[in-house]
């Protein structure tokens, strides 16, 4: 055979073979995206994956105003080829992990909360509809007794979630809901229910849907002081609990993972 034949037998043969894999690889992701198969969230008995996560960029409300991130483009694919952009980030942006030593001088950085904390049993406590009324309102030992009479018992290295209905608001000023004299207004854990799950509960994390574990009007961060330096973490501006049960769901915390930092932006999905 001459060589030219040779080389073109191969190539053909290559491209075959390449055709055959982009086929497959097409193929797989086509399921992936339509969920014809099978994660590990379904193999372990899950029927389905809730985004719990905001995006977010320089326009997200933070709890000081001031936009908590910047991106830099550095690089463009119509120019370099490729895209890059430099971001910088305030660690409590967007829906983001409150780590122990945010508010403790030797707790637990972001990237010492054990993994196995990362992943919790997720109780959902309802309090939208006191929330629509006032604004102020906060998770009290009563709800928490309410829904343990609901539901059964607070998990051990559960996340406690607050759904307050507050995570409609983040495109507006509703979500810090300042009023005229710079105070802001939203829902929050009581001090005392933290202090219930900590002496009562195996719970790991508090979380919620607004800007602080603490409600707006705080002036001392009594849920901050008592619930972090204890090693245990908090969510905050967390997104979709209208869309999980009350219980039954596993909460999956991507935390971040920087060498002494206090916290921060945080991929999170609750499997159902």
């Amino acid at each position: 055979m001459c060589d030219v034949c040779v080389m073109n037998a191969v190539k053909d043969r290559m491209l075959s073979r390449r055709s055959f894999f982009k086929a497959g690889a097409a193929a797989t992701a086509t399921a992936a995206f339509t969920g014809a198969s099978t994660s590990a969230a379904m193999a372990a008995g899950h029927g389905g994956v809730v985004d719990m996560t905001h995006a977010y960029d320089d326009t997200f409300p933070t709890y000081f105003g001031a936009p908590g991130i910047t991106a830099e483009q550095l690089f463009k694919f119509d120019k370099d080829g490729f895209n890059l952009f430099q971001l910088t980030v305030n660690e409590h942006t967007g829906t983001h992990v409150d780590a122990p030593l945010h508010f403790s001088a030797d707790g637990q950085s972001v990237d010492e909360i054990p993994v196995t904390s990362l992943v919790c049993p997720l109780a959902v406590i309802d309090i939208a509809a006191r929330a629509a009324e006032d604004a102020d309102t906060q998770v009290t030992p009563d709800d928490i007794k309410a829904w343990v009479s609901a539901n059964g018992p607070i998990p051990d290295g559960a996340c406690v979630a607050m759904h307050s209905g507050w995570a409609g608001k983040t495109g507006g000023d509703g979500f810090r809901n300042a009023d005229g004299e710079g105070k802001m207004h939203f829902p929050g854990f009581h001090v005392d229910a933290a202090a219930m799950l900590i002496e009562e509960t195996g719970a790991v994390s508090i979380a919620v849907d607004t800007l602080s574990l603490d409600h707006g009007p705080s002036a001392d961060f009594a849920t901050h002081y008592a619930w972090l330096p204890t090693n245990r973490y908090g969510i905050e501006c967390l997104g979709g609990l209208d869309q999980v049960p009350a219980s039954g769901a596993t909460l999956v915390v991507g935390a971040p993972k920087h060498k002494g930092g206090s916290g921060g932006p945080a991929r999170i999905f609750a499997m159902i």
